[in-house]
């Protein structure tokens, strides 16, 4: 393939804003096409960003000549027969997280991209983060010495969509939404060690007119090597997004937060525009963030998969690494669900959704 990888994103809401914006920054990709089932939304996104076609339907996406990769930034319980759509018409393929609903979809995923020789990308744009890369760069430099724990924190008011409360579709809380984020960013700045235990804690406490779903969620997962990851997250944390790491060495420690440094401090008596995603005002004091997608690491993230599909890089983040995060997730909900620690690998048994097994966990349905 030579020149520029089309891109076709399954989407319209904020994460599908955020790719096509992203896109736009990097050399190797643009969209094409973008697809939605609601009336009016792929037509006003490709307005808004000059892509050439809309559709209702996402298999007319899938079918144009012009996509080479295709985008999922849908609702989590159509990720997977997407995928598969998506492989079957020799498109490769980035689905956003979590990869799926079940682990057996991930690897319906994994099988249906490999037999069709496309690639399967998993979107975990903490793997591009400016800060968080440099951080792991000064880790594998031995700055920190030998690293016994990492944190990743990701905290916000609530999700952008109704579908996010519906575990119907999403398949669980905040630990879902953004727990997979913490989870493989841990595996990831330690190497890759293999995860052997998990102890999580989780609650609703402030959503629960919304949803049956945590709001609220802790997450400790130890790994082969000794080092252990500190994940929380929180639908219930106001004043914007906080998302952070600390990094804790025998001989060294540092700390990054997304915001707070690549932020102007500032007070207004009227308000203004936009200052950070979910800030839900900007009179008195805001934080207004600049270069926010570059900061989150999105178009790194894009450029990236277009360069691989280009045949210029290898893969960073593939369907492996969202198949693990979930099995993660899965076994997070269990441990959550009977107050202990639960060792890896673990069967979840009947659950079809990851949140059945903190409101009913599998030692309760034997």
């Amino acid at each position: 393939m030579t020149g520029k990888v089309g891109i076709g994103i399954i989407g319209s809401q904020f994460e599908a804003e955020a790719l096509a914006a992203s896109v736009g920054m990097g050399r190797h990709g643009r969209v094409v096409a973008v697809a939605s089932p609601t009336p009016g939304n792929a037509a006003e996104l490709a307005r808004r960003h000059d892509v050439e076609q809309s559709y209702l339907d996402y298999h007319e996406l899938i079918d144009d000549p012009n996509v080479d990769l295709v985008v999922i930034a849908a609702p989590n319980h159509l990720h997977a027969q997407m995928a598969i759509d998506a492989a079957g018409a020799g498109k490769h393929v980035v689905v956003e997280k979590p990869m799926a609903l079940t682990v057996a979809d991930c690897d319906r995923m994994i099988d249906a991209c490999a037999s069709a020789g496309v690639h399967l990308f998993y979107a975990e744009e903490l793997f591009f983060t400016p800060k968080y890369v440099k951080a792991k760069q000064m880790a594998e430099e031995g700055a920190f010495g030998d690293v016994f724990l990492v944190k990743q924190s990701e905290m916000h008011s609530g999700p952008h969509g109704d579908w996010f409360w519906d575990t119907e579709r999403s398949g669980g809380g905040v630990f879902m939404d953004m727990g997979c984020h913490g989870l493989s960013f841990c595996h990831w700045f330690l190497g890759r060690p293999e995860p052997t235990a998990i102890t999580a804690h989780m609650g609703t406490y402030v959503h629960k007119d919304r949803t049956n779903a945590e709001d609220h969620s802790f997450a400790i997962v130890e790994f082969a090597n000794g080092a252990i990851g500190h994940v929380e997250n929180s639908w219930a944390r106001l004043g914007g997004m906080d998302d952070r790491i600390e990094v804790y060495g025998s001989e060294g420690v540092s700390y990054a937060n997304l915001h707070m440094g690549n932020a102007l401090p500032t007070y207004s008596e009227n308000g203004y525009g936009y200052a950070v995603e979910k800030a839900p005002s900007t009179k008195g004091w805001s934080y207004p963030i600049y270069e926010e997608l570059w900061n989150y690491g999105f178009p790194q993230e894009m450029d990236h998969f277009c360069a691989c599909v280009l045949g210029l890089e290898q893969p960073r983040a593939t369907g492996e690494d969202g198949r693990l995060a979930l099995q993660l997730i899965y076994a997070g909900y269990q441990s959550a669900g009977i107050g202990q620690r639960v060792t890896l690998p673990f069967d979840p048994g009947p659950a079809k959704r990851p949140i059945d097994l903190w409101t009913t966990p599998v030692k309760a349905l034997e």
